[in-house]
């Protein structure tokens, strides 16, 4: 996973003070520094960016989204990664629904200045089993926020993304922006004790860091949210933590390392009821349940 950065900023403490380059990520679980790039710099900010809807949370990025279907007047979703989780890393096959929670994040406009900090109500859906997503509801509503903020949630697309469109990866934390393509498809991505099916590898041009993780990634011909931002081969290992591997239909498996990668976002469409509400039971929808 993109480290949460809590560790990375543990790491740059501790690599400073001479201490051994391990670290506990974010929630706890031991993992190798980065020291190709001192990640706890941020990019230079993207000439031309647009943050609005995009969220910050305490390690992470996000967005706040909804489907075609949501209402004005539907509690907000906000949009992130399951490894963001401010209760951990689920477990594998594990599914959070319905968890209450009140983390809070901040909202930024379209130059990425901070405009306001909202607050969830639980976590209505989070996972890292097939994919690596989480969805807090919030306490406000669409119709609030845009009133309030002048800011309008981002769509999610409701079908898979093509392979070679232009996509940008809008990080909330680093209030960057990072631009390139969808470089093609991965039947598995495995990484430590998971696993996520499809996923998106990114073009060489989104280098993304710690802190990234849960930043949306836009279709830049729709406008629209197709993937979530969520890990990247940093080391060259083979399918261990921070150093995911590419499984083909064959069973064969390859390593890139410096390579990066997104999970789908259509799926989460079918599984979106009446009041915004997280149905699993309804038709169509694939995400994995309890």
């Amino acid at each position: 996973m993109k480290k949460p950065l809590l560790g990375v900023l543990l790491a740059v403490l501790l690599l400073g003070t001479g201490a051994a380059p391990a670290l506990a990520s974010g929630h706890g679980t031991a993992a190798p520094a980065k020291t190709s790039l001192p990640v706890a710099t941020a990019p230079a900010p993207a000439a031309a960016a647009d943050f609005a809807g995009t969220v910050a949370l305490s390690n992470c990025s996000g967005s706040v989204v909804r489907t075609a279907g949501s209402q004005p007047d539907d509690p907000a979703l906000v949009l992130s990664n399951g490894h963001c989780l401010e209760s951990g890393f689920p477990a594998a096959g594990e599914v959070v629904l319905d968890k209450p929670s009140s983390r809070t994040f901040t909202l930024l406009n379209s130059s990425g200045g901070n405009l306001a900090t909202l607050s969830a109500s639980k976590v209505a859906y989070a996972t890292m089993t097939d994919t690596d997503i989480s969805l807090y509801q919030l306490t406000s509503t669409y119709a609030q926020i845009q009133s309030r903020y002048g800011i309008d949630a981002l769509e999610l697309n409701d079908s898979r993304p093509a392979q070679g469109a232009a996509i940008k990866v809008v990080s909330g934390y680093w209030k960057t922006v990072y631009s390139c393509g969808i470089d093609g498809f991965v039947p598995q991505l495995k990484e430590g004790d998971w696993t996520w099916k499809d996923s998106i590898r990114y073009t060489p041009a989104c280098d993304t860091i710690g802190g990234t993780s849960g930043s949306p990634v836009i279709d830049d011909a729709t406008g629209k949210v197709v993937a979530v931002n969520n890990t990247g081969n940093e080391d060259g290992g083979r399918c261990t933590l921070n150093n995911p591997c590419e499984v083909d239909e064959n069973g064969d498996v390859t390593v890139h390392q410096g390579t990066n990668y997104a999970e789908e976002t259509y799926l989460i469409v079918p599984c979106v009821g009446a009041g915004n509400a997280i149905d699993l039971s309804l038709p169509g929808c694939a995400l994995p349940k309890p």
